[in-house]
């Protein structure tokens, strides 16, 4: 006559992460369609994306020496760092993107628009992570404090680093597949 029922922090922080599970797929399809109007390329709404997952590397080196768990809270973290780094990747592309409208060369673009947008990507992502400095010591918001601070350092980094060097190869591609198309 006797059951066990999981219950206290692990079955609330379970229940939390259904509900957020549950919406993703939605959240996620409606963050395409709105990436596609902004940036109008397949090629560039993914190297936006792409730029996601770097975030996880600052987030282990955050959370894995402090010991602050991976719960409810530190994913809710992961999922608004998710939107801060695609939002500076957008940031970048668009800038290239205007300039090469404007009558610039590929890699003239990319450099510009590196150095023009460098410092307002920096300035953001060292705001939002001064601002988690004081909740990261609390018991509750720590872990999502952690995952923010991590994630933006590294990802910030290889966003100012990685994206413009990718974006320049896919814009090679591009104007190969572009010139093999004409002359078909």
């Amino acid at each position: 006559g006797y059951s066990i029922e999981e219950g206290g922090a692990v079955a609330e922080s379970d229940k939390g992460n259904s509900s957020v599970y549950s919406v993703l797929p939605v959240t996620l399809f409606v963050m395409l369609i709105l990436l596609m109007v902004q940036l109008k390329r397949i090629s560039r709404m993914l190297l936006a994306l792409l730029m996601a997952p770097f975030g996880l590397i600052g987030i282990v080196l955050a959370m894995l020496p402090t010991g602050t768990p991976m719960g409810f809270v530190a994913l809710l973290g992961v999922i608004a760092l998710s939107g801060m780094i695609i939002r500076n990747a957008v940031i970048l592309i668009s800038e290239v993107d205007n300039n090469t409208v404007a009558g610039m060369d590929r890699e003239a673009a990319i450099i510009a628009a590196a150095r023009h947008r460098s410092r307002p990507i920096l300035l953001t992502a060292c705001a939002a992570i001064l601002g988690m400095i004081p909740i990261a010591e609390q018991v509750f918001w720590g872990p999502m404090a952690f995952a923010i601070i991590g994630g933006l350092i590294i990802a910030t980094l290889i966003t100012l680093t990685v994206l413009p060097a990718s974006l320049s190869v896919v814009m090679q591609w591009e104007d190969k597949w572009q010139k093999r198309e004409c002359r078909q």
